[in-house]
Parts: C-alpha cells; structure tokens; sequence
C-alpha cells in the first residue's frame, strides 16, 4: 500500500518513541496516519519474535479497518508484530489470561450491552415492587392519579433503568463494589435517598451477573486494572509484550480506561495518543470524558503533533465548521461553555494532496432559517431529496437526526414515497441478538413441557415486533411481560398447546381478564400456539433445516435472514462432529454466540462497519451520533433547535428533565452527586439539591455544541441545516445555528 504523508502526517511518522499527543481534526486521516506508524515501527526491527505493537481503538468495526490497513503496509497475509484491539477486548485479554487473580472462573461469561440492559430492567423492576413509594417525595405534586398510574406504569422505569445505569457505571468507574459503597452510605451524615436506590439496585445487578458467572464490560475493565495493580510481575510481562502503544479516538477513554494504557506503558513508555476533543460525543452515556486528552496533551505528553489539514469536506463547509469553534470560544453567551470545542482549526488538504477537498461551492452550504413544524421539516426535506436523487445517482447523501425516533418519522415519511432509503439508527449486536432468539427457541423444544422456557420462547417470537413492543398494541392494557408471566403459570403446557374438549387452558385463563383483555389476549396466543405447533412438527427435521424455519418466523431482515442461514451451516457442521448432540447441545452452541463467549461474524453493520460508498443513490438516515467517523456527500442536518441543541437559556428545555420530577431536577444528575457525596471527605463537598442538575445542563450544552460539530463535519459538498419548533410549538432555532447563520450572511455580504 502507498501512502504518501501530508507534512504532518510525516511529523507523526517521526515518532521514535516516548509519550506523544496527537490532536485532530474531522477527516485528517488519523486512522491511515496511525496505522503507517505501527507498519513502520514493525518494519524498523525494533521488535523481537514475541514483542507487539498494540493498537488500541473504540469499536470492533475500527479493529477490522486498522488490520487491513497495516496489514496492506507491510504486505502480509497475516498479522505479525501486532495486535489491534478495542479498550473492551484489549481489557478481556487482560483478564483472561489470570482470571482466577481477580475472582472469576476460568470460563467466566461476558454479558453485552443488550443482556445487561435486560438484568438492569430486572433489577429496576423488583426495586419498583418492593419500594413502590420511595420516589413519591421527587414527583409533581399536582400530577392526577390517572397520570401518576402513567408514570409508575410507563416513565418511571425506563427513567430509573436510565439513572440505575449511569449510577452502576460511575460507582464501578470509581472502583466501588456494592459492599463498599454500603459501608460509605452507612457513614453518611445525612440520608441520601437516591444513593440508596442506586446501591439495591446496583446490589442486586451484580448478584445477577454473579449467578450467571459472567461481568459486564466495565467490570471487565476495572478488574483488568486491580489485576496490572496487584501482580507486579503480570505487568512487566505485558509492558514487555507491548513495547508501543497507538491509541486511537482517545477522546472518548474513561479515566479507568486511560489508567490502564498509562500503567502498560510504564513511566518511561512510549505511549502515542490520538483524538479529536472536539468529537467526545458520548459522555451523556459513559463515563468517558475528553478531559482526559486535554490534559494529556497539555501537561503528559513530551510531544505534542496536530493533524490539522483534511480533504474531506470543500472549503465553505470547512469555514462553517471553523466559524463554529471561533463562536462557541469567544461569543457563546454562557461562559462556562465556551471551553466545549478547541482548536486547532480544520485547514483544507495543501495543493497536489492526494486526497483533494471537493471544489469551492458557497452554494452548497444552505442554512434554513424558516420555522418548520416537524412535519413541515421532514415534508422538505423529503421534497428536496425527491428533486435531488434523479439527478445525482451515483452520489452519497444521508439525512443525519439527533434522536432514534426522528429518525424513523424520517424513514417513514422516505418509504410513503418510494424513496430507498437505508437505516442506520441505534441497534445493538443483531448477530447475538439473533443467535439469542434462536437458541430461546431451541430451549423450549428440548424441554416441551416446561412452562417457563416457553415463556421464554413467547418473548423471543416477539422481538420481531418494533421497538414500542413491550405492549400488546398501541391501545392494550396488557403488556408482553403479562402474556409471559401468564405462560409461565401454566401448570400443564400440553393444556395450551395441544388442547381438548375436556381441558383448554387458553380459554380458562381468558374467562378471568376483561373483554378488552381478553380479545386481544386469544388473539396473540392462538397465533403463538400455531407457531408452537409448527415448530415442534419440525423438531424433525436435521438442525440446519429446523433453523432455517424458525429463521423464517422470527425474522425479516436480509441481514438477519441470512445470519440465520450462516447459523443452520454453523450448526449443520457441529452436528456432523458431534452425532450424538440433542437440541439442547445446539442451543448451548447458539448461547456461546449470544453470551460472548464465541466470536462470529455475522451480516450486521455493527459487525462489519458501515460504508455510505455501498449505499450511493440511496438515502441513509443516522442519528448524529452514528454517523461519526462517517461522510456523505450530501447531508441534511435535522432538528438544530432549542430543546435538541439547547445553550443554557432561560427558555430552554433538557431532556433529562422530566415533566413529572419536581424542581425540574435531572434524576441522574442528582443520583450521581449523591454517590460523589458519600466519597465526599470535605464538608464543602456535600451533597446539595438542584446543583449537580445545573452543572449536568453545562455538561449537556457542551456535548451537543460537539454534537452540532459532527453533523457538520460529515458533508463533503453540500450541507443543509433545518429547525423546527417541536411537539408543542414553542421551540426555537439553536442558538448556535442562529450565530451561524448570521456570520454566514456576513460573510456572503463581505466576501
């Protein structure tokens, strides 16, 4: 592979060794600049036979592109003198190698983000059930009792599952075990309820993970980092192992995560660091923080490079982006923000580059002032993409969103008109997912007369269901988890499945629940009991072709249809080494995948990355925070309004804080200063109500600033930014745009 460095990218290719910072910009090649580097210190012959360049990044889509990268630098089939890995990965290979040092079995599981989320809710459900009132002293109180039946039914959970999962990780981020915490809370001078909460359900959560012998990813990297602290020796094998460090997107590491590529590198190591602070776009959902980098590179690092030149976007979207940092600097109103984007500035490509910018077109870049309704604004969008696409059929374009559920008004609003258009909104692994639902399935018709595993089996036919399924439909009373808990009360199966004249257990059960209830109830069951049926006649068939089918009723998807295809050979294979295996053999294969515990590569784009270059003519529609990394040649940027991209005004709203919470207060905000309180040594640190609320309104108005960034920094050619005034018509243009729009006109009028 030729790569030919940019004047700064050479600066970087200098590097021999000790600690470097590298800032960056949007488009600047970091990932091709990195990926030279770790080529060219392997081909320098620094490293002996058992020494490796490790490469550290975000994303198992990242890993992919950094191993074809070096490995066409140094021409080899096969990676030799390095190894790339997420934080994640690289802290499960860690663990794995001295599990027992740390407390876990030798085959301890790892639960992903999905099987997490479910524990959590779990968890947050029985919390709810026992302490059914404990939150009432933080609700309105002028809220109706319909409404509070509402929002203990519906809001509540899914707010306290929102607080519960940032509490968890910021007491794990702080190395707390619930028995620690325990002991902090019980010294507390003054009672901290939410703290409390926080600690049962965090309590619970883990005895959980302990009953399924299995971590989550940040226990994976806090007992990663007890186990390089505690065992001198295990430490100076990997510093050994791993002579460099190259560390990508380092903007978005948590502290834990930063302690433990300091400690591998050791005081004198040679630990090179890569980010863009301007694109820390994640600390509403982590605990990571570009304060990390900042700081490494303004007082650690005995380098500091910058890649500051891109060729992705044409020189008026680059003035756009650089206009955005100088106002957010010097002129955005709150003071206390103005540190959220820094620079350096996004400089075009030089002369001769062989990534060139696409040509000058002020043109290109339309700034929509006009107040849209939401319906409006996707009208026009729609609209300008229908008199767009014919003409520019081998171009890429997305419609970028800052939320999941703008984002399918989009893609509806797209397929009413027949426009393709391609997803790419949030989703967790489909492949384990998928393997997940099969092997549900597969556990029930090993057991067919266990009432619980078809419970189970109830649930997981219904993941095909969108992402509202946790009701029956729209209108129901009954949620999914009531039909479940019904099925899994059922005392003979066989009384459901294959009824008689005699004894019908559908009908019985229906006879309790009201007419509303129990229509839809009949409903959804029969239908579920003719799936059964077919699926037991065939439990005949070999495995490949019994996945085959139940592929057929539980999905719809390309991608997951043909996952199931890769699946059936999977298992076809494993049936012909292993001829005496019965269904439950093959559902342990399947929750192998599901749990983790075994790599596949399936068809989803979170397994294999996405690339607009396959999408050209068609529309992909990506909330903002999706779409990083990635570029398009046209993008519309949607709903830059005031609740969205908010700019600490009086009149501006947060998402965090719910109508139904008194005093406006931010649940989690709170919930995580409480935690800080009880850790608190200094009577000036102590807990007060509504400030960690105002301080978590600064946080968020920094991230969306980046956030806005981002959007704006994935056009190549044209740009177009909308606005509309919200659900309830009283939103207003962002801040941010408003200044943009008025320095552009400025700048139309001077230039």
């Amino acid at each position: 592979m030729t790569f030919i460095p940019r004047p700064s990218q050479q600066a970087i290719l200098e590097y021999r060794g000790g600690k470097m910072g590298v800032a960056a910009v949007p488009g600047s090649g970091k990932t091709h600049t990195l990926s030279a580097l770790a080529a060219q210190l392997i081909r320098q012959g620094k490293l002996a036979e058992d020494q490796e360049v490790l490469i550290v990044t975000l994303v198992n889509s990242a890993v992919d592109n950094f191993e074809r990268r070096i490995k066409g630098f140094l021409g080899l089939p096969v990676p030799l003198g390095y190894r790339v890995r997420t934080l994640h990965g690289l802290a499960h290979d860690i663990v794995r190698e001295k599990p027992a040092a740390v407390g876990l079995e030798e085959h301890f599981a790892i639960v992903d983000e999905r099987e997490a989320a479910l524990i959590l809710r779990e968890a947050v459900q029985a919390y709810l059930h026992t302490n059914p009132a404990h939150l009432e002293s933080y609700l309105q109180a002028d809220i109706s009792a319909q409404e509070r039946n509402k929002i203990y039914r519906q809001d509540l959970p899914q707010l306290l599952e929102d607080v519960a999962l940032a509490f968890i990780r910021t007491a794990k981020d702080r190395r707390l075990t619930p028995e620690q915490l325990r002991a902090r809370l019980n010294a507390a001078p003054a009672p901290l309820p939410l703290a409390e909460m926080g600690l049962t359900i965090y309590s619970d959560y883990q005895r959980a993970l302990a009953y399924r012998g299995a971590v989550d990813f940040d226990d994976l990297i806090r007992l990663a980092l007890d186990l390089l602290e505690n065992d001198a020796e295990y430490l100076e094998r990997l510093r050994y192992r791993w002579p460099y460090i190259l560390e990508d997107e380092a903007q978005d590491s948590s502290e834990l995560q930063e302690q433990i590529l300091r400690l591998l590198a050791g005081p004198a190591g040679n630990w090179v660091r890569v980010g863009d602070p301007n694109q820390a776009i994640y600390e509403t959902f982590t605990t990571a923080s570009p304060r990390h980098l900042l700081a490494f590179l303004a007082s650690e690092a005995q380098t500091r490079r910058e890649l500051p030149e891109s060729g992705r976007s044409q020189p008026a979207i680059i003035r756009l982006a650089n206009g955005l940092i100088d106002w957010v600097r010097t002129a955005h109103p709150e003071p206390a923000v103005r540190d959220a984007l820094t620079l350096p500035h996004i400089r075009p490509a030089p002369p001769d580059d062989p990534q060139p910018n696409p040509p000058e077109d002020r043109a290109g870049v339309r700034l929509v002032g006009r107040k849209y309704s939401p319906a409006t604004e996707i009208d026009a969008v729609v609209a300008s993409l229908e008199r767009w696409l014919p003409e520019h059929p081998e171009a890429t374009v997305a419609v970028l969103v800052p939320s999941n559920q703008r984002g399918a008004a989009v893609i509806e609003a797209l397929r009413k008109r027949h426009i393709a258009c391609v997803e790419l909104l949030a989703s967790t692994s489909s492949t384990r997912l998928a393997a997940e639902r099969l092997a549900t399935i597969l556990e029930y018709l090993a057991e067919p007369t266990s009432a619980p595993r078809l419970a189970k089996a109830y649930l997981a036919w219904q993941q095909t269901e969108p992402a509202a399924s946790e009701w029956v439909d729209e209108t129901s009373p009954l949620r999914r988890d009531d039909l479940a808990s019904l099925i899994r009360k059922c005392p003979q199966v066989e009384t459901f499945i294959a009824p008689t004249l005699a004894r019908d257990w559908l009908s019985e059960v229906a006879q309790t629940l009201s007419a509303e209830e129990r229509a839809m109830t009949l409903e959804e069951l029969e239908t579920f009991r003719r799936l059964v049926r077919r699926w037991q006649g065939a439990t005949l068939l070999p495995v490949d072709q019994l996945i085959l089918a139940l592929g057929q009723d539980l999905f719809t998807s390309p991608a997951d249809l043909a996952l199931t295809h890769k699946l059936a050979l999977l298992l076809d294979q494993a049936a012909r080494t292993h001829p005496a295996w019965q269904l439950s053999e093959f559902a342990t294969e399947l929750q192998r995948i599901a749990r983790n515990e075994r790599r596949f590569i399936g068809f989803s784009l979170d397994d294999s990355g996405f690339d607009p270059e396959r999408h050209r003519g068609k529309v992909v529609v990506a909330t903002i925070h999706k779409a990083k990394g990635l570029e398009w040649d046209r993008v519309y940027l949607m709903s830059v309004n005031n609740y969205d991209f908010p700019a600490a005004q009086p009149n501006d709203r947060y998402i965090a804080e719910k109508w139904f919470i008194r005093n406006g207060l931010n649940l989690q905000a709170e919930a995580l200063a409480q935690l800080k309180a009880a850790l608190a040594t200094g009577e000036y640190e102590w807990y007060r109500e509504g400030e960690a609320t105002q301080e978590a309104r600064l946080d968020y108005v920094r991230e969306r600033l980046r956030l806005f960034y981002v959007g704006i920094t994935r056009a190549r050619k044209d740009l177009i930014i909308t606005w509309n005034n919200g659900r309830y018509g009283d939103q207003t243009q962002a801040l941010a745009f408003v200044a943009l729009q008025g320095w552009w006109e400025q700048q139309g009028r001077s230039g």
